[in-house]
């Protein structure tokens, strides 16, 4: 019996041992799921005709949920009422109830984009598109082609592509307050598209880049485009859409005192010229001045002496339209004078060194603006004032690895109050030639001129640029070191800019044309490049 009591411990030590051989770790569970949601059934099928009930279901092998549905889900043609589509969290059913009443022998398509996903690993159930008709058959024919954007390399994803049906009550005004009769979307940034499930017809093929996805043209937020010609179905054509922003047609905006002797006249769109004339009786000593603001679309409007009135009225000419508008005047602190550079640091050997002041500069003193390099050599100076921006520029000579100091004295610059400046210091550089690259670029198959030739940088912003009224070989120097985007833009009116389109006068923006790749430019090198347009 002793014997055998010695063999409990030593087996109960020997099962011990085996505890720590398991595997640890947690349970991997299998493959991860890959397969998307599989539809069981449609009530009624897809496809089908002669449909008359209010809603839809869709069954569904295993849970799905919707996700990012609103932008996602395109219902051609449009209805008023958005339908109520469930499930709101997860269900092996979608339910589709209708609200809005349908149109007769018309087929409807409910292009669910990538919203369908399975509950758990969310895979997508791409491009899903429930389809029937009110009438005896489904509508088949289909339209293709490509958008493009007027100023940017690639169009902004997602793009909407819509027709209107073009008929005895067809005006060109229903791009504003109506939804057209179907909807597609750009899938990708290579902007093309396709229309499926449409009628015979004629029909305007329009694109719209939307900030309200509401599929109407809103000219103050929404980049157009169109096809000019009305489109007749079926077609075995392919039709090219170019998006441009519009213009929006001059409107003044109310004017408003800002300080004590400074008006500030806010507008939108293109002005050629803006006048402003003081209508109010304020005296044979009164005067004023004015100058565009550099980056906002505005006038500042000075004027002296004060006045003790309550409101005056002024004229406010631009080209053939004249509005008249009255201004409240409070009692506001006077504005004093400043004046800060608009670039220091490293200059450019071309570049310009401009002060910019918050009142109207009306003179100022060469005598009193110095220009001294590292070797304290002083460096002949020429000011200018730049009247439409108020600016003063001081140009003069620029060495390569140079610096520069800028004294400003007392009295150098006098504004419209008579106010002078204080004591200013400037400090500038330039950098060696060798620090930046050049591009010399030939042109190959320009149809026409004047021609504008940009470089931009990667934010789009014109770094140089060339006007050519004849072909010849264009130059750019002191280019710093990073990649560049090239393009010409064709100057049709010849006014030196690039202009935008206009649906309602069917005009088409200025053509640009990319160089179709980036040019990366290196710091001593240059670059010869030969720019083939199609």
């Amino acid at each position: 019996m002793k014997h055998r009591l010695l063999y409990i411990p030593i087996a109960l030590l020997f099962m011990l041992s085996f505890t720590d051989c398991a595997k640890k770790g947690t349970p991997s569970g299998g493959p991860r799921d890959t397969i998307p949601p599989v539809i069981v059934r449609s009530i009624p099928e897809n496809y089908s005709t002669n449909f008359k009930g209010d809603e839809i279901e869709i069954r569904f092998d295993e849970y799905i949920k919707l996700k990012d549905l609103n932008n996602q889900l395109i219902i051609s043609p449009p209805m008023k009422y958005t339908p109520v589509i469930t499930p709101l969290s997860t269900s092996k059913r979608l339910k589709i109830k209708l609200l809005d009443t349908l149109k007769p022998n018309t087929t409807y398509s409910f292009n669910f984009g990538k919203s369908i996903v399975d509950n758990n690993e969310e895979n997508e159930f791409e491009y899903f598109k429930y389809v029937f008709s009110t009438g005896t058959y489904i509508d088949s024919l289909k339209l293709s082609g490509e958008v493009k954007d007027a100023k940017l390399i690639s169009p902004e994803i997602p793009t909407t592509v819509m027709l209107y049906e073009v008929n005895e009550t067809f005006k060109d005004s229903v791009v504003y307050s109506e939804k057209p009769m179907y909807i597609t979307v750009t899938k990708d940034s290579s902007g093309t598209f396709e229309l499926s499930n449409l009628k015979q017809g004629k029909y305007l093929l329009i694109a719209l880049n939307e900030k309200s996805n509401d599929y109407t043209f809103q000219p103050k937020t929404d980049k157009i485009g169109f096809v000019n010609e009305v489109i007749t179905l079926p077609t075995d054509s392919t039709y090219a859409l170019t998006l441009f922003k519009e213009t929006p047609d001059y409107k003044l905006a109310r004017p408003a005192l800002v300080s004590k002797n400074h008006i500030v006249f806010g507008y939108e769109g293109r002005v050629d010229s803006l006048k402003v004339e003081m209508l109010s009786d304020v005296g044979q000593n009164y005067v004023s001045t004015s100058y565009k603001d550099e980056i906002k679309d505005s006038l500042h409007y000075w004027f002296k002496p004060n006045f003790k009135v309550d409101s005056v009225l002024f004229k406010v000419t631009n080209g053939n339209i004249e509005d008249t508008v009255s201004v409240r005047i409070r009692d506001l602190y006077s504005d004093s004078l400043k004046v800060s550079a608009v670039k220091t640091g490293f200059l450019k050997l071309k570049d310009t060194f401009k002060l910019r002041l918050n009142t109207p500069i009306i003179s100022f003193d060469t005598e009193k603006f110095e220009v001294i390099n590292k070797d304290s050599v002083f460096v002949e100076t020429k000011i200018r004032l730049n009247k439409k921006h108020n600016l003063a520029e001081l140009h003069f000579p620029k060495e390569e690895d140079e610096s520069y100091n800028i004294s400003i004295m007392p009295g150098a610059l006098t504004d419209f109050f008579e106010n002078t400046n204080d004591t200013l210091y400037f400090n500038v550089k330039t950098r060696l030639s060798s620090d930046y690259g050049t591009l010399s670029l030939n042109l190959v198959n320009v149809n026409r001129f004047p021609i504008i030739v940009q470089i931009l940088n990667s934010k789009y912003s014109v770094v140089a640029e060339r006007y050519l009224t004849e072909n010849s070989p264009v130059y750019f120097d002191e280019l710093s070191p990073e990649k560049y985007l090239l393009r010409i833009i064709y100057d049709d009116n010849q006014n030196g800019r690039w202009d935008t389109g206009s649906f309602l006068n069917r005009m088409e923006a200025e053509k640009i044309i990319y160089y179709p790749k980036e040019i990366e430019v290196r710091a001593n090198w240059s670059l010869n490049e030969t720019f083939i347009l199609k």
